[in-house]
């Protein structure tokens, strides 16, 4: 199994560009099912869950081509099958996302039950309400077996967020006949940009970026080019590898109004940046302490569906925390599992309380020391990395297939800003 292996204590500088937004890349993927047209997606990050899906859509019947760096052309003719492989959907949690255009597309669907990162119970029960009210029969034993003679517009309150379960909805409700109104929505900026796509394809979607979408079904869908936004998450990992480094960093490709969360919850830890069009500077002179709530309340960084701070920066700015002078409360309110992590920080040193397991308390700043990791999901991965390049001495990280799922390159672009990292 492959591991990083990494010398900590030297900060990070230079310049870096964003890579594409895993999580609008994925959905995107599973939407040119949509049409027998080609349909060109750019900005693809090459990571191991866009291989996946790749794969799946290839399974399908489909072509997928890379026509250049980070770009892919994807068309399907004919579907050959709508069962997905049980091998590859347990690989990742994203294969739900072809239930919606398959049943659009072929009137019926067969997917294993879904994959990814052990980060907490997470519930399918919004995908099946959604699917349902458009008309599917399912039925579910060792897998989920969709079926609809004929898909129709529904006024559907999902009973949760689901950023998932709001696409499966959308990509359903296309071609589906009438008017779907989708209420509490997903509204993150991957659910945009798989909107975005499908509106250059024909589709009628209206109140994108909100939580009420209104979808007016069309017949037939065509081909398009669509271009992936900026992996705002991975623009937050650095910004958190550049603060706890005490490194100075330029991010580039960035849409800073996605930041907008993260400078908030960065911003309690004495953490800022500058910004000038698509380019953010992380300063090396940085604050490093808490910012009191009023009365010298410790203040309290927590997650929420969009606009709130991304559940996915919790793991980040858990570690950055441990580098700051002060106590700060973690507050993931989504996943149970994410902050189990913890642990292995503490081992390196950092003074962590784990209250239970959404919260935990963090007190520094400390000195952690090199030690021995597993990465549990992409995003602990990712803390782990950075956790190991500010520490003091070496660290060997294994299970780093979960990190490749979700950032591109990842040992060769930090080494070019100095990092002492290395793939054995």
């Amino acid at each position: 199994m492959n591991q990083y292996l990494i010398e900590g204590g030297y900060p990070i500088s230079g310049k870096i560009k964003v890579s594409g937004n895993k999580n609008a890349a994925l959905p995107c993927i599973a939407a040119a099912l949509l049409t027998d047209e080609p349909v060109v997606l750019k900005n693809i990050p090459d990571i191991e869950d866009v291989q996946v899906m790749l794969e799946i859509y290839r399974s399908l019947g489909g072509e997928a081509k890379r026509k250049g760096a980070n770009t892919w052309q994807l068309v399907l003719r004919n579907i050959k099958t709508s069962e997905i492989p049980a091998e590859l959907a347990h690989k990742i949690r994203a294969s739900i996302l072809f239930a919606g255009p398959l049943l659009a597309r072929s009137g019926k669907a067969v997917l294993p039950p879904p994959g990814g990162d052990v980060i907490g119970r997470r519930r399918l029960d919004t995908h099946l309400q959604a699917l349902t009210e458009l008309g599917a029969n399912i039925n579910i034993n060792s897998t989920f077996e969709f079926a609809a003679s004929g898909l129709a517009g529904a006024d559907i309150y999902l009973d949760e967020a689901s950023v998932t379960a709001t696409e499966n909805a959308i990509m359903a409700a296309v071609t589906a006949r009438g008017k779907t109104i989708l209420t509490n929505a997903a509204c993150e900026p991957h659910v945009q940009d798989l909107c975005g796509m499908l509106v250059s394809m024909g589709a009628k979607i209206s109140g994108i970026g909100s939580n009420v979408l209104t979808i007016r079904g069309v017949k037939k869908l065509t081909g398009c080019e669509a271009e992936i936004g900026a992996d705002f998450m991975e623009a937050g990992s650095l910004i958190g590898l550049a603060a706890a480094t005490k490194g100075e960093l330029l991010i580039e490709g960035i849409k800073p109004m996605e930041l907008r969360p993260a400078k908030i919850a960065f911003g309690k830890l004495g953490i800022v940046w500058e910004h000038e069009g698509n380019t953010i500077r992380v300063p090396p002179e940085q604050t490093m302490e808490v910012n009191c709530d009023l009365d010298g309340m410790i203040p309290k960084i927590d997650d929420a569906p969009w606009p709130g701070f991304p559940p996915d920066l919790t793991s980040i700015t858990t570690v950055v925390a441990t580098q700051v002078k002060g106590t700060v409360l973690i507050h993931e309110k989504m996943f149970e599992s994410r902050l189990y992590f913890t642990d292995k920080l503490i081992a390196m040193g950092a003074r962590i309380v784990l209250c239970d397991p959404h919260r935990a308390v963090i007190s520094g700043p400390t000195r952690l020391t090199g030690s021995q990791l597993a990465s549990p999901d992409i995003r602990a991965g990712m803390a782990m990395v950075i956790a190991a390049l500010c520490a003091q001495g070496k660290s060997v990280i294994d299970n780093i297939y979960q990190i490749d799922r979700g950032y591109e390159d990842l040992a060769a672009r930090l080494t070019s800003l100095g990092a002492r990292i290395s793939r054995s």
